[in-house]
């Protein structure tokens, strides 16, 4: 029965991550990575600023780069944002007029293909975002890793415990993680520790069976030798008396051992 119990505490708590491993991460809206990425080697940038903010929303420069800087880090391809509310006058840009200010944007502010500009156009409370990845920076970032970058993106535009320069910072800080890590089944994870746990539940079953077992063999011994020492000699026939007397008789080569002493 304690058993039992045990084995469903375990359970509870692996389930809620108390040994450091959540299974239920709450991510699922994010996309998955199933690609083993690579980072670009080094000197594949030309190192420029990491952010252009029109509207004035940055007011922590350090914490706005950390997360960008991490990124390139990571990827090897250095990000850069640009904060807008408008483009070319339009308030209410379409997608296509927004896809053409960024590549020409791109094209305007970096001399490699190892940048990932992302644009992000806010009005009136409603977003709307465009990324354009240098040629060479697509081998890190391809489609999935950027769907995986929006989705953080949008999962975080929506936090309001986050200041403007950790909505950007954390979303590029954990996409980074996410891209050059394939994700990994949570079910997967889940069994691998729960067959971890009934693999530790096993051993102190067997380990507490051990032991009842020696206790028990040593009270069993213990009751027999008392027994034995309280019954009187005349309750033993012969063959019994003399048994016992082999066994308790001194052994002839402890006097010599005490002679040679």
């Amino acid at each position: 029965m304690y058993i039992i119990v045990l084995v469903i505490i375990l359970i509870y708590l692996v389930l809620n991550g108390a040994f450091g491993s959540t299974i239920f991460t709450g991510s699922s809206e994010i996309t998955k990575s199933s690609v083993d990425r690579q980072s670009l080697p080094a000197g594949s940038v030309n190192e420029t600023e990491y952010y252009t903010d029109e509207l004035g929303w940055i007011n922590n420069q350090t914490k706005m780069e950390d997360g960008l800087k991490y990124f390139y880090r990571k990827t090897g391809v250095q990000p850069y944002v640009v904060i807008i509310d408008n483009v070319n006058g339009s308030y209410h840009p379409t997608e296509s007029e927004l896809d053409s200010y960024a590549n020409a944007l791109y094209d305007e502010l970096f001399t490699d293909e190892a940048h990932l500009l992302f644009v992000f156009d806010e009005y009136d409370d409603s977003y709307m975002d465009r990324y354009v990845a240098g040629t060479q920076a697509k081998t890190v970032v391809d489609t999935e890793a950027a769907d995986i970058l929006l989705d953080y993106i949008d999962r975080n535009y929506y936090d309001s415990n986050l200041t403007d320069e950790e909505f950007f910072s954390n979303s590029f800080r954990d996409a980074a993680d996410r891209i050059m890590t394939v994700t990994k089944s949570p079910w997967i994870s889940a069994m691998t520790t729960i067959g971890v746990v009934f693999g530790v539940v096993i051993l102190i079953i067997l380990l507490f069976v051990w032991w009842r077992h020696a206790k028990n063999q040593k009270n069993l011994e213990a009751k027999q030798t008392e027994e034995m020492l309280n019954t009187p000699l005349e309750k033993f026939d012969d063959v019994e008396i003399e048994e016992l007397a082999k066994k308790y008789q001194d052994n002839p080569s402890d006097h010599q051992d005490e002679q040679k002493e």
